[in-house]
């Protein structure tokens, strides 16, 4: 899978700051696009945006709509347009139904749930007002496919961005504008070593047919696939990357 049929496009990559999204805004880049890095991390998303050619760094919480719109409106301001918005943030608590309180679940829900909503809801309009179509690619994963045993709160808003990736491109669809899901699996992110940190690292990788844990790179590649022209017939899907471990 590559980008092409990104040069000249515009991204704005949320969560871009470390991880799976800093890895797509280096690999968009590189393919001729230029990117908008989103995140609450500014230190670090500064510092990414910087050593990158064509693009610069904008602070957002993906539970503020005025962040949502302000970072959109800076996007379509500094580079003309938005073709392309990547939903990456996300956060992770593993715990048993009985021990959430609604705090937590109210968070979880918050970042992973309602910022995807968000996000969709204002780079919906933006590329709708651009008038060149578009492509939305939201990050799920396998825990939104399959409901695996702990963590209540992140699997049921896991699998709510799966039912919201389908609305949007139906929704979107009429407008050019494409909307499709990633479902990781093990990828080696920070994220993962919180996940899994009472958990046997080589069970894991045992537990993976590939016998690996993936690399952000690799799930940056499908995203930059879906972001470019190559995938222009492509919306509405589940794109799963993990190794074979959830078929």
């Amino acid at each position: 899978m590559t980008g092409k049929g990104l040069d000249g496009k515009v991204a704005l990559i949320v969560g871009g700051a470390r991880g799976m999204g800093a890895e797509e805004a280096r690999l968009l880049c590189e393919e001729g696009a230029s990117v908008m890095v989103a995140d609450i991390l500014d230190e670090q998303g500064e510092k990414l945006a910087a050593s990158l050619s064509r693009a610069e760094y904008h602070h957002l919480d993906v539970t503020s709509e005025t962040d949502w719109d302000e970072a959109v409106a800076a996007t379509v301001s500094r580079f003309g347009r938005l073709d392309v918005m990547v939903n990456n943030a996300g956060i992770y608590t593993g715990r048993r139904i009985v021990n959430v309180s609604l705090e937590e679940w109210n968070r979880m829900i918050g970042v992973n749930q309602t910022g995807v909503f968000l996000g969709m809801r204002a780079a919906g309009r933006a590329m709708i007002d651009c008038r060149n179509g578009g492509s939305i690619v939201n990050i799920s994963s396998v825990a939104g496919l399959r409901g695996p045993w702990g963590g209540v709160s992140y699997v049921a808003s896991k699998w709510a961005v799966r039912g919201m990736s389908r609305v949007a491109a139906k929704e979107f669809g009429p407008h050019g504008i494409r909307v499709n899901s990633v479902y990781p699996g093990f990828i080696q992110t920070d994220l993962l070593d919180q996940a899994t940190k009472n958990m046997d690292r080589a069970e894991i990788t045992a537990s993976v047919p590939l016998g690996r844990i993936g690399e952000a790179s690799e799930l940056a590649s499908v995203v930059v696939f879906l972001a470019g022209d190559e995938s222009s017939y492509c919306s509405g899907q589940e794109f799963v990357v993990d190794g074979g471990h959830f078929g």
